[in-house]
């Protein structure tokens, strides 16, 4: 079926669950597979639990919560999910994979973007959001929103899978190659190490007065995930403006959505991910939601100056952070073949074009 290494595509990962590969109790939604990832759906129930936890060598996600669940919601009609707790929720996907096809899992960038940590796990498993190659049996998905209390119902997608098969990844030199022609990441002088390429963040706006990010308020209302341009702004969000400085203090474990200073691309032969957190810059958490998906940003999608949104988060201490300081890296993988659809045009995808974005949920106007 597939003979190159690299991320699978839309119409592979289609392969997989025709070959029963990917299963679930019904169809596909109608946008559910992306350019290189599939959207996870939440199955019927939520399991309160008192904590965090893997499964571990020899047990099973469903043998620990018969020791650890508090309560079980039913989500089909729809439920809250309250700020700081932790649930289990069984996925509806499950999977078979080949032998040699791995995956990993990552928050849907409206999961981020509303501050919602999501980690997906597997039976036996000893990493959370990792699926090793051959796995067989069933997906879990731990939710935790952190900043506004959320509804949720079976069906309801907060975070994405990526299947690959042999080595990926782009080292530094190929990475630098390719940034030379095909312009990853609108800079001067790219910083390309780690295996990664650098991003820098904009607290400049368009000069003072602008508008540069927004931090999350608290107590505020539920919001329904699966509901797009349905809540104010102003109920939410407190609006961060540029004051004639550069900088920014975090407070800690406060929530905030920043941008990136460059436009980012994602060739279509290409996808890409942020690196979540890096030590060597600060004691904070960048971007931790969201594969690149090919075709972000790239101009012949109608993404031409697409930019790249930040949920930062700091932690322990204050932290300050300045115009144009680096903070994140992202790291790009080969495709083993052209998607189908990119996103952006094809799929009319959220989130193409960017600049400062809060999540779908939220009115442009408000």
């Amino acid at each position: 079926m597939m003979s190159a290494a690299g991320i699978l595509s839309d119409r592979m990962i289609r392969a997989l669950s025709e070959a029963g590969r990917i299963v679930s109790p019904r169809p596909f939604d109608a946008d559910q597979v992306q350019p290189a990832s599939l959207d996870l759906r939440l199955g019927g129930k939520a399991y309160r639990v008192r904590a965090s936890f893997l499964a571990g060598p020899g047990h099973t996600v469903e043998a620990k919560l018969e020791r650890l669940a508090l309560h079980v919601i039913d989500l089909a009609e729809g439920a809250v999910l309250e700020t700081g707790c932790v649930y289990m929720v069984p996925l509806l996907e499950a999977l078979d994979l080949p032998v040699d096809v791995s995956a990993s899992a990552n928050p849907k960038s409206s999961t981020g973007r509303l501050d919602i940590f999501t980690r997906v796990l597997t039976d036996h498993g000893q990493e959370f959001d990792k699926i090793p190659a051959g796995y067989k049996g069933p997906l879990w998905l731990e939710v935790s929103p952190r900043t506004f209390p959320i509804v949720v119902r079976t069906g309801s997608r907060l975070s994405q899978i990526r299947f690959r098969k042999g080595s990926t990844l782009l080292d530094e030199t190929a990475l630098s190659a390719l940034h030379r022609q095909e312009t990853l990441v609108a800079s001067e002088a790219p910083n390309v190490s780690g295996g990664g390429i650098a991003l820098s963040i904009d607290l400049m706006g368009s000069g003072p007065g602008s508008l540069v990010g927004y931090r999350g308020k608290h107590h505020t209302a539920v919001v329904d995930v699966d509901r797009k341009a349905a809540y104010d702004i102003a109920d939410f969000w407190e609006p961060l403006y540029n004051r004639g400085t550069a900088d920014l203090i975090l407070d800690p474990d406060e929530f905030y959505i920043l941008v990136s200073r460059e436009w980012v691309h994602v060739p279509p032969l290409y996808a890409a991910e942020m690196t979540p957190f890096d030590p060597l810059v600060g004691e904070f958490r960048v971007h931790y939601a969201g594969f690149f998906d090919p075709g972000f940003g790239h101009a012949g999608a109608g993404g031409a100056g697409s930019r790249a949104v930040l949920e930062v988060r700091s932690h322990e201490v204050p932290f300050i952070l300045d115009h144009a300081q680096i903070v994140g890296r992202l790291v790009y993988e080969r495709m083993i073949e052209h998607p189908e659809a990119l996103y952006g045009r094809d799929l009319a995808s959220n989130y193409q074009a960017q600049g400062l974005k809060l999540s779908k949920h939220f009115r442009a106007d408000a």
